[in-house]
C-alpha cells in the first residue's frame, strides 16, 4: 500500500511558509521521536536551505521512543552543518523552557534588544507543534488534537519583545517516495485515517516489532511469537483482546486498531521505528528494487540517505 495525504490546505500553506522563511530566524522543526526521518518534511529543508535559515530538530515525543536509539538520531542531526537537535517532550515545561536558548544559538546576532529572536514551528500534522506553541506561550493559542492537521492556517505570536513564534499547519509533502515512510507515519497518526487502511498498517507495525521488539509484543499481549508473521499477530491479538464480530468471527479491524492504540499510547513500551542505520538499509534496499525496472531513478535514491 503507498499511502499519500495532501489535503488542499497544505499546498497553500506550503505557500505561505514559503513568504514567511524570509522572515525568520531560525526554523523549529518538531519531529517525532519514534520516526525522526519518516517524519521529516522534505519541503522543510528545501524552504530553509533557500533561506540560509538554521534549524533547531526537536524529537518529541522522547519519553516513548527507544532512548538508544534517539541516541543515535541525535548524534546524525548533530554532526549535520546549521543544524541542532535536542531530544524532549512538548508536554513537559521545563522541555520547553530550554528551546529559545537553543535556538539562539544558532541566531547569535539576535542576542540583543534590538529585534526578537523570529522562530517558526514547523512540522509535519500530529506531531506535537500546537502542544509546543501553548507550553511556549503558557497559554492556548493553538487547538491541539489527537487528529492530524487540527491547525489549518499560520499564526504570529509576540511573546516577549526578545522572542516572537509563527505557528504553522501541519505539512505533509506531495508524493511519499518510500512505502515504508508511509505506513510509519499512518502507524503514528500523523495521517488522516481516510487515506489508510488499519490492518496493513497494524500489519506492517507487527512485522517491524517481531523484528526489534518482540518482547514487547510478547508481554504486552501474553503471546508465544515463535514463527508468527504480522498477519498472525493481528489475529492473535483478535483471539486475545476477543475482537469478534457477530457469529464468532474475528474482527481483525479492530484488532488492528488495539495494536495501533498501544504503540501510540505508550503501551507497547518505548519504541523506535527506524534508526539511522535502518534508514540507510531502508533506502539502499528499495535502490537495488528500482534498479530492475529504472537505472538512472535507482543512483538518485542512492543518494538520499533521508
Amino acid at each position: 500500500m503507498s499511502i499519500q495525504w495532501f489535503p488542499g490546505h497544505m499546498a497553500s500553506a506550503r505557500k505561505q511558509a514559503a513568504k514567511t522563511m524570509a522572515n525568520i530566524d531560525v526554523v523549529v522543526e518538531v519531529l517525532d521521536a519514534r520516526i525522526p526521518a519518516a517524519s521529516r518534511n522534505p519541503m522543510i529543508d528545501e524552504l530553509r536551505n533557500f533561506r540560509q535559515r538554521p534549524c533547531l530538530k526537536l524529537l518529541n515525543k522522547a519519553d516513548a521512543a527507544d532512548p538508544a536509539a534517539t541516541a543515535q538520531w541525535l548524534a546524525y542531526y548533530n554532526a549535520q552543518p546549521g543544524v541542532a537537535a535536542v531530544a524532549l517532550s512538548c508536554l513537559k515545561p521545563g522541555d520547553v523552557a530550554k528551546i529559545p536558548a537553543l535556538a539562539q544559538k544558532l541566531a547569535p546576532h539576535r542576542n540583543d534588544e534590538v529585534k526578537p529572536l523570529r522562530l517558526m514551528i514547523m512540522g509535519i500534522p500530529n506531531v506535537g507543534k500546537s502542544t509546543l506553541m501553548n507550553a511556549l506561550v503558557k497559554r492556548r493559542v493553538a487547538n491541539v488534537g489527537d487528529q492530524p492537521a487540527v491547525t489549518k492556517s499560520e499564526q504570529r505570536i509576540d511573546i516577549s519583545p526578545r522572542l516572537t513564534i509563527y505557528d504553522t499547519p501541519g505539512l505533509l509533502w506531495p508524493k511519499i517516495d518510500y512505502p515504508s515512510d508511509g505506513l510509519m507515519l499512518a502507524a503514528s497518526h500523523a495521517v488522516g485515517t481516510n487515506a489508510v487502511i488499519e490492518e496493513e498498517v497494524a500489519t506492517f507495525l507487527a512485522d517491524l516489532l517481531l523484528q526489534r521488539y518482540p518482547a514487547a509484543l510478547a508481554q504486552r499481549y501474553k503471546l508465544n511469537i515463535d514463527g508468527m508473521d504480522g498477519v498472525g499477530v493481528v489475529e492473535a491479538v483478535a483471539v486475545k483482546r476477543a475482537c469478534r464480530k457477530k457469529g464468532g468471527e474475528l474482527d481483525l479491524e479492530k484488532a488492528s486498531l488495539v495494536l495501533l492504540t498501544d504503540y501510540r499510547s505508550g503501551a507497547l513500551g518505548r519504541i523506535s521505528l527506524e534508526t539511522p542505520a535502518t534508514r540507510v538499509a531502508m533506502i539502499e534496499a528499495a535502490a537495488a528494487a528500482a534498479a530492475e525496472q529504472d537505472p538512472d531513478r535507482a543512483e538518485a535514491d542512492a543518494d538520499d540517505a533521508g
